[in-house]
């Protein structure tokens, strides 16, 4: 299913639900101008596709004593499926990774993760991420302000 299948009022329940995923379906039908039935029966046909993966709460990792935000850039020193798998299973585990990215240039992965302080980013880095044996080089970038970070797609 692709995009075209979506119309106005499909991209603006979307919308409505990228900003609050907590509306009740009456106040989704009212911002989107349909009645409640009809806006219930476009949701779930929304998540049957796929458009809509999961209803999730963000929380403020601030607050909560994560007081570091990293980007960790990470080269494999091997590139057999066995080592990429145990590489990607180790990130799917550890609670602090927020994402995973396999990506091109000079790095194969970029992880962004939630740190408490210094010494848990000292006990990630040699405890989890350079023990996995096909983990060549790591590049750890601290993030200083957070400028923009969003989960909404931009859907016109």
């Amino acid at each position: 299913m692709t995009n075209d299948t979506l119309d106005q009022i499909d991209h603006h329940i979307l919308r409505e639900l990228q900003a609050d995923s907590s509306l009740s379906n009456v106040e989704l039908a009212r911002r989107v101008d349909l009645s409640a039935p009809a806006t219930h029966t476009r949701v779930k046909r929304l998540e049957q596709l796929g458009f809509i993966k999961q209803y999730t709460a963000i929380l403020d990792y601030e607050k909560l004593g994560y007081d570091m935000l990293c980007f960790i850039f990470v080269s494999l020193q091997m590139h057999q499926p066995k080592e990429v798998e145990f590489f990607r299973a180790a990130m799917l585990d550890l609670p602090e990774v927020l994402e995973c990215h396999f990506i091109t240039g000079a790095y194969d992965y970029i992880v962004k993760v939630a740190i408490r302080g210094r010494q848990d980013l000292q006990h990630f880095l040699m405890d989890h991420l350079t023990s996995i044996p096909a983990v060549a080089q790591i590049h750890t970038h601290i993030v200083l302000d957070e400028v923009k970070a969003t989960t909404a797609l931009p859907l016109e």
